[in-house]
């Protein structure tokens, strides 16, 4: 790998340079928004450096990213105006170089141009897999699946436990049952595991891709090994769904619009025209919603919890009062957790699962902003809700975790208010919210529930790790690994 950095440098620098020439020959349609006078950036675009940017350049910042271009909105103001009055001419997704390989030409409802195929998969989702009685059917598995974490933080103890493991196999767990009937890996068989295979697609997803940025530099990526990374995962992937999608034709269950989410997409695809692969990366989609940043929100919110301390008793008192008696917080109990909801919003607030979210593209030209800049299609645009949440316009001291910020605030994170979009917002916002939400309270109800947390001897709260990986979900880059006792309700 490294023999071919000598030979990179001086080919991007070219074609830097190139870029700056030909661009200056290109007149500009219109005023577009400011932006720093630099180099066209080259590397990966962490949502902190754009929101120091953007305290520079203003809450719309045009950017050029090699040749192209790239628009950055960092208040929810901004926001407000595109979702309200531009947000058809937003609907776009870029064809990025690792989604179009690994979402199966871009099949994945996340990744899928809008248009008529993106229309058909979100109608599917939204009303057949993801409907509010669909998500109610699946209150067991979440229930025995809490469980099962519960039991084995229990034999854990008094050893340190991996919060960060176990958190991603409930809700790997979680989304295996409800999406073809068995936890883990559902029967995956020999090779890598499923948390592998998923793991790699989110890191070809996540990492920066010069072909994404260099038209004509796809052929790089035979070079530097990403080919071969994604051909490998793809045939992983390949494997995995075929196995589990076979084993499912046969069931009658797929006639009767009962059973896993396999079996709903079977029906659907007899009575239209879905493909295999379709089929597959809508599969893929379930996966990225329901696992990824289920499992990220919940690492995040008890990290935030050890740290607060005052906060966690607050929450625990709440949580052991309404399930007392119980052996366990029941999803009945989870509408009277009015605290536990608040610390939830707050942590959505402070650690966005995908804070710059999948980029859009814009579908054609358009005036925003009152008409004051406008904006070219095919334009590559950023919504970087972590700047957004932590804006001081819109939150009193925003860096400070204060979940009381909500007792008096209608704000939710739907997609209604602007400053708060974990999950997005207009005609690309994420459509498995539903599901993602009680998995991630009743876990953390639990676990407050039935164990005192601490810290490892030696780590104060000031020392725990706060970094982030980068990807397009934001997981905790150190897991978190804390000591639990067993507390007798």
């Amino acid at each position: 790998m490294n023999l071919h950095i000598p030979f990179m440098i001086p080919l991007l620098t070219f074609i830097t340079l190139f870029f700056l020439v030909v661009n200056k020959r290109i007149r500009k349609p219109g005023k577009l928004p400011p932006g720093p006078r630099k180099l066209p950036i080259i590397g990966n675009l962490p949502h902190r450096s754009l929101q120091k940017l953007s305290q520079t350049h203003g809450d719309l910042m045009f950017l050029q990213l090699g040749f192209t271009p790239l628009l950055v909105i960092s208040s929810a103001d901004k926001a407000r105006d595109i979702f309200k009055n531009h947000d058809l001419a937003f609907s776009g997704r870029p064809t990025l170089y690792s989604f179009a390989k690994t979402c199966y030409n871009l099949s994945c409802v996340s990744t899928a141009p809008y248009g008529a195929y993106w229309r058909e998969g979100r109608r599917i989702i939204v009303l057949e897999m993801m409907t509010t009685k669909r998500v109610e059917s699946f209150h067991h598995i979440r229930a025995e699946e809490v469980g099962r974490m519960v039991d084995f933080i229990s034999g854990a103890a008094p050893d340190p436990v991996d919060l960060s493991s176990a958190v991603f196999a409930l809700s790997n767990n979680v989304v295996s049952r409800a999406a073809f009937g068995a936890a883990g890996d559902g029967g995956a068989g020999k090779g890598r595991s499923f948390k592998e295979i998923f793991g790699e697609a989110q890191s070809l997803a996540g990492e920066f891709n010069v072909a994404d940025y260099f038209p004509g530099l796809g052929w790089v990526n035979r070079v530097n090994g990403v080919d071969r990374r994604i051909a490998e995962n793809r045939r992983d992937l390949d494997g995995f769904f075929e196995r589990v999608i076979g084993e499912h034709r046969d069931q009658t269950t797929a006639d009767s619009g009962e059973g896993d989410i396999i079996d709903v997409l079977l029906r659907v695809q007899k009575e239209s025209e879905l493909t295999d692969d379709q089929l597959k990366a809508i599969l893929l989609d379930v996966f990225v919603a329901g696992t990824d940043t289920s499992a990220a929100t919940i690492v995040w919110t008890m990290t935030e919890l050890i740290r607060n301390p005052t906060v966690k008793r607050k929450a625990q008192r709440e949580v052991r009062e309404i399930a007392k008696s119980k052996p366990m917080v029941d999803e009945s109990d989870l509408p009277k957790l009015t605290y536990l909801k608040q610390v939830i919003k707050e942590s959505f607030r402070l650690h966005p699962p995908a804070p710059l979210m999948i980029p859009r593209e814009t579908t054609e030209p358009c005036a925003i902003d009152g008409g004051m800049y406008h904006i070219p299609a095919k334009t590559r645009v950023f919504f970087n809700v972590a700047a957004m949440s932590a804006d001081p316009a819109a939150w009193e001291n925003p860096r400070k975790f204060s979940p009381e910020r909500f007792e008096e605030s209608e704000v939710d994170f739907r997609g209604k208010h602007f400053e708060l979009l974990p999950f997005g917002a207009g005609r690309r916002g994420c459509p498995g919210i539903n599901f993602s939400i009680p998995v991630v309270e009743l876990a953390v109800a639990n676990l407050l529930f039935r164990f005192d947390w601490k810290l490892p001897e030696g780590i104060s709260a000031e020392e725990v790790d706060m970094n982030e990986s980068l990807g397009i979900v934001m997981h905790k880059k150190t897991p978190l690994c804390l000591i639990a006792t067993s507390v007798n309700n």
